[in-house]
């Protein structure tokens, strides 16, 4: 089971949230668009460059920087975690369930907020684009970087997210793709299978 990250496990709107509002302070610059947790979602510099309205890295570049000073240090530890998740995670543990993690986020937050949680037990491997070197350029890319480094079957792997992109990426690579509705992203319109609550999965993944 590869989860993503973001609208999944974690709510993480209230700290990046935050750090994008001190960031664009910093920069004294003022974002085009308000800063509502359905901007969350996207890699940090599409992120920023929506944000900004721009796609000069002279401009951009600063507002990562800064972005990261913030959420890196501190910002990740706001993190919320989706009700019945814990407890998810730890049936699955339970039952033998190899699970990972494959993220827009960048690698260093995402392993600081899973060890801030207590969540290492749980995967064998955290994944995102920035872990590799040329970074990966989309989703699609990460999953089958997953599949291919650990020797999984897509026919029995399984995705679980909350956007569009999730579960076109899942879609790419073969595999059945689980949509969860807690998650940020309101407007998915693919006719993906539905997880009401993170308690109905261990129910789906026993029909599979």
């Amino acid at each position: 089971v590869i989860f993503d990250l973001d609208g999944t496990l974690i709510d993480s709107a209230p700290g990046i949230l935050a750090a994008l509002a001190s960031a664009f302070d910093a920069c004294r610059l003022v974002p085009r668009q308000p800063l509502t947790a359905t901007i969350i979602g996207p890699p940090l510099m599409e992120t920023l460059a929506t944000l900004a309205n721009t796609s000069d890295s002279s401009v951009l570049q600063p507002l990562a920087e800064a972005f990261k000073a913030n959420y890196d240090e501190t910002g990740y530890r706001r993190t919320l975690v989706f009700a019945g998740v814990g407890e998810m995670l730890t049936t699955l543990s339970a039952h033998g369930y190899k699970l990972h993690i494959a993220t827009n986020k960048r690698i260093l937050p995402t392993r600081r907020i899973i060890e801030h949680l207590g969540w290492e037990k749980h995967f064998l491997g955290m994944y995102a684009l920035d872990a590799f070197d040329p970074p990966l350029k989309s989703k699609a890319s990460l999953l089958g970087e997953i599949l291919a480094r650990r020797k999984l079957d897509p026919q029995h792997t399984v995705y679980i997210g909350d956007r569009q992109e999730d579960g076109e990426a899942a879609h790419a690579n073969g595999m059945r793709f689980l949509l969860a509705l807690w998650g940020y992203d309101g407007s998915v319109d693919g006719n993906w299978q539905k997880l009401e609550s993170p308690d109905h999965l261990m129910e789906i993944l026993r029909c599979l």
